[in-house]
């Protein structure tokens, strides 16, 4: 007798990030779903940093929470420390980030995965698919188990014949004493796919009883915090864990450089490519010889946990010369390791191989999302688990396919630039990727995203209603400004005081507001203006996005110009399998690239990297146009 009498849905492989929020879309929208994961007890474990957010993957997580997923809302019940990030800079670079209790993560993600129904659960490894016809019927395990299903996720993470290096050490794992996954990457391989090889790493782990606060800098959470999800079952913190910052230097280096000759990165044992963007400490001090320290983030693991993470000291060294240099850093002179920083190395497969619905293009009904496509952090892969779990329902539902353009999300700027461009090392999203951030800052997603949310199914009628208020409110106080006059007895005062040039005559209030060294705190002084925030009972989100609106109109309004027209590309098509070997007149490398990406549009043909504007134009005669 089969364990599995009945045909899935939706088969999610691997409990990451990816996996969990595929999982949770795939069930929320009504397929029967099963989660198989090698360790039930690791469902979403924060394998690196204990954080949630930051720059540009703030933005994400509060995209995710807009269409319904669930990394807002376990990032609000598992945070023990809020930071606004950039609030220096305009709006479209603020950027949220939470410090997260590491064990309560995993807690609180099983806890809401185990009650969201239509989802099952499988513990075992799978290491092959079964696949007929280039059509994917499901999955087979280690034990042999056969199950059945319509679509299938892969959401492998750094599990696919994964190999930790420390040292001159180094053993088969997909994470420190888990083993690696086997088998999948060798059958994709025979059935056409392109595979690589990339890198990622860990720091040491500490017991933060061994260390001397008052030699760091103490690094304390916002005064006032705010929170990730959009809902209201998700409160504030009252009280916040502080983080800590020390500093390497020469010593540290010299010590560290005593290990080079025996450092896989520098030995020739690791071949693969690591995430530029965060190097390890070996790697910086290679790289930027002239600098004689760099920083290091200690970080609490948890409210109550004794164990730290070293942010910014991620190694594959020796594990005697990492304790070594440790000992040497500011604050960690009597420390005690839990376990030393590793580096390990993962199969991924080229993201150009798939579709921007995350669904492969040589087998019908898989889908991949997450470091398989070659991207690095918490936020990328679990925004990619959520796409691919809303496509796979769809298409076992028979319905359009949903994907986000670059006007309108991080998420459509990440899958597109995966699909398009590809990768060949590790893909970090920052907000200089997109170009209309100022369109996807972190306060509106749920303006740009919960009603495609709701029309999935994903988002509830109360949280739409409540980004409706929200944003007619915001709407009414922009009106306000714009119909309201101020005297120059009330406002000249506050000019005065900012440096701005004093008015001779009554003027509307939203030109004054405008200025650049003016700020809500600022008019708020009116009376006019307080009395409206007080009878309307305008809570601080509806008064910041309102400030946005006032002071970046003319940024937000050219921008949507920009899109707009960007968008008229979107809607020229090409056909599928279309034949770029008849046109001549292009370049070659432009119908080499076409050829293997296939661009579903004239917009993301000319996104790709060596199609030339002429290429494009050569192809619009082709088509017609």
């Amino acid at each position: 007798m089969s364990l599995f009498q009945e045909t899935y849905d939706v088969i999610v492989v691997g409990g990451g990030h990816a996996g969990s929020e595929a999982a949770a879309a795939a069930a929320n929208m009504g397929s029967k779903t099963l989660l198989v994961t090698m360790s039930l007890q690791n469902i979403a474990q924060m394998s690196c940093n204990p954080a949630m957010g930051g720059i540009a993957k703030g933005q994400i997580v509060r995209e995710i929470d807009a269409l319904g997923g669930y990394s807002g809302i376990v990032s609000d019940t598992s945070a023990i420390q809020f930071k606004m990030l950039n609030k220096s800079k305009g709006p479209a670079m603020w950027s949220p980030r939470v410090q997260s209790d590491r064990m309560r993560f995993a807690e609180d993600w099983r806890l809401m995965l185990e009650q969201t129904p239509n989802l099952d659960f499988y513990q075992e490894m799978v290491d092959g698919l079964l696949i007929e016809k280039d059509i994917v019927l499901g999955v087979k395990t280690s034990l042999g188990v056969e199950i059945k299903s319509k679509t299938v996720i892969l959401t492998n993470g750094t599990f696919l014949n994964g190999l930790i290096h420390i040292g001159d050490k180094n053993y088969g794992g997909g994470r420190a004493g888990e083993k690696a996954a086997t088998g999948i990457t060798e059958q994709l391989v025979t059935l056409g796919f392109d595979s690589g090889r990339m890198k990622t790493g860990t720091p040491p782990r500490v017991d933060g009883r061994s260390l001397d606060f008052s030699k760091m800098i103490d690094q304390p959470g916002d005064e006032n915090p705010e929170k990730f999800s959009y809902l209201d079952i998700t409160k504030p913190l009252i009280e916040q864990r502080s983080c800590h910052m020390t500093y390497t230097s020469p010593l540290v280096h010299d010590l560290l450089r005593t290990g080079f000759d025996r450092s896989p990165m520098f030995n020739g044992r690791i071949k693969s490519i690591g995430p530029r963007y965060c190097p390890s400490i070996e790697d910086k001090i290679n790289r930027f010889a002239d600098k004689e320290r760099h920083q290091l983030f200690v970080e609490p693991e948890g409210w109550k946990t004794v164990e730290f993470y070293v942010n910014g000291f991620s190694t594959s060294l020796p594990e005697d010369v990492q304790y070594k240099a440790l000992k040497s850093v500011a604050g960690f002179e009597s420390v005690k390791m839990f376990r030393p920083g590793y580096a390990i190395e993962y199969d991924y497969f080229p993201p150009t191989q798939l579709r921007h619905t995350l669904e492969t293009k040589l087998i019908e009904g898989l889908f991949f999302a997450g470091q398989i496509n070659g991207t690095t952090g918490y936020e990328e892969a679990a925004s990619q688990g959520l796409m691919a779990g809303i496509n796979a329902s769809l298409k076992v539902q028979e319905k359009d396919s949903f994907t986000l353009k670059r006007d309108e999300a991080y998420i459509g700027v990440l899958i597109d630039d995966l699909i398009t461009k590809g990768t060949e090392e590790p893909y970090r999203m920052f907000t200089s990727r997109a170009e209309y951030r100022t369109l996807l800052r972190q306060d509106n997603a749920d303006s740009r995203l919960t009603p495609k949310g709701f029309e999935l199914g994903l988002a509830s009628e109360k949280r739409l209603k409540r980004m409706e208020e929200k944003h007619e409110q915001a709407e009414k106080f922009v009106q306000f400004f714009k119909d309201t006059s101020v005297k120059p007895d009330d406002i000249n005062p506050i000019l005065e005081t900012k440096g701005s040039s004093k008015v001779k005559q009554s003027g509307k209030m939203f030109k004054i507001f405008a200025r650049p060294k003016i700020t809500m705190d600022d008019v708020r002084k009116i009376e006019s203006v307080e009395a409206f925030i007080q009878e309307n009972e305008l809570d601080r989100e509806v008064i910041e996005q309102a400030e946005i609106q006032v002071k970046y109109s003319g940024y937000i309004a050219k921008e949507k110009l920009n899109a707009d027209k960007l968008n008229r590309l979107e809607y020229v098509r090409i056909p599928e399998n279309f034949d770029y070997s008849q046109i001549k007149s292009m370049s070659f490398e432009a119908r080499e690239k076409l050829k293997n990406i296939q661009p579903t549009s004239i917009a993301q043909a000319s996104r790709i990297s060596g199609v030339s504007p002429n290429d494009i134009s050569v192809l619009l005669v082709y088509l017609g146009r």
